[in-house]
């Protein structure tokens, strides 16, 4: 349902950007999707996974403390930064290999803190799968938003009509998933049945929460959204303590904290990095010394092989909405 519902919006979109001319969309989503449909067969990879990656977070929440499952998912920003090393030849400042490790510390601080048994837990929970599922997602998530990255590179396409493309993969996708699993159940009881307030809250979330990303990304910058996923961590682990009886100890935060800070280093952008890595370097380095009039200033050594500066990295603009 949310990828039906994730279609429609990108549809109304192009819709917009037609002018509200209904025989010029017609004409080029047939231009689009079926002339050019090597393109369109392309989008199937990512389609699948991200289907696949959906369906492991509800796997990994129902198994994890909502507050765990939201610091451990941020193992995605690793698998995205290693596969668009790999897959994009793209580079990473000692700074964000340097907030990698903070990420990955932080990561492994709280499952400790989760192995160790912080609190009470429902008997119906698996910690062990929970784990396996969270990992596995972000492996799906960042090969994914990668691959999805590759194809935006290499076409034309508007991300609108790309997620749109996505959309009807994913439609297919999960119509056969839930034929397979829920077939009969369907069959007998409806479409809708168990369609309660609470999953419609959580469908529209996974429909508009990717597109609302990408609108942050947008009109805003990287480090706004840093402060936006370390907000939801700290909104999670509230939810957690007054909904769920969650116990916050010292590993937990110290954990929750690195991730924090971990996210926000990462999404700096290059002057603001440029300036962390030079204020480090006149903290630890030799003291200097005027020089002396009449003579002429010390050559500078070429800053280029010590350059800390960042090509801030996250996928480009609607890598995001399909796996956040």
């Amino acid at each position: 349902m949310a990828e039906v519902l994730k279609g429609l919006t990108c549809l109304l979109l192009l819709f917009a950007q037609k002018r509200g001319n209904v025989k010029h969309l017609v004409l080029f989503l047939h231009e689009a999707v079926l002339v050019q449909y090597v393109d369109t067969l392309k989008l199937a990879v990512p389609s699948l996974i991200y289907t696949l990656q959906n369906n492991l977070q509800y796997v990994a929440i129902s198994n994890l403390p909502a507050a765990t499952f939201q610091v451990t998912y941020q193992l995605k920003i690793l698998t995205t930064a290693l596969f668009s090393v790999f897959m994009l030849n793209r580079s990473l400042s000692r700074l964000q290999w340097a907030s990698l490790l903070l990420l990955f510390t932080g990561v492994a601080i709280v499952q400790a803190q989760q192995a160790g048994g912080g609190g009470p837990r429902p008997p119906d929970q698996n910690p062990g799968a929970g784990l396996a599922a969270v990992v596995a997602s972000c492996l799906s998530s960042g090969f994914a938003g990668v691959y999805f990255e590759k194809i935006l590179k290499g076409s034309s396409g508007s991300v609108w009509l790309r997620n749109l493309q996505l959309g009807l993969f994913g439609t297919a996708l999960g119509l056969v998933g839930l034929w397979w699993a829920e077939g009969t159940a369907v069959a007998r009881r409806g479409f809708f049945f168990g369609y309660t307030p609470a999953v419609w809250g959580v469908v529209l979330n996974q429909a508009f929460g990717g597109l609302l990303v990408a609108v942050v990304v947008k009109y805003a910058d990287n480090i706004l959204k840093g402060f936006a996923t370390s907000l939801s961590i700290v909104l999670s682990t509230v939810a957690s303590i007054r909904l769920f009886g969650f116990h916050v100890d010292l590993l937990f935060t110290l954990g929750a904290g690195l991730v924090i800070g971990a996210v926000y280093l990462y999404s700096l952008p290059r002057g603001a990095a440029k300036a962390i890595a030079s204020t480090s370097a006149s903290a630890s380095g030799p003291c200097t010394h005027q020089q002396p009039p009449g003579q002429p200033p010390p050559p500078q050594l070429s800053s280029h092989r010590g350059d800390l500066s960042t090509e801030p990295f996250l996928p480009k603009l609607l890598t995001k909405v399909k796996g956040s």
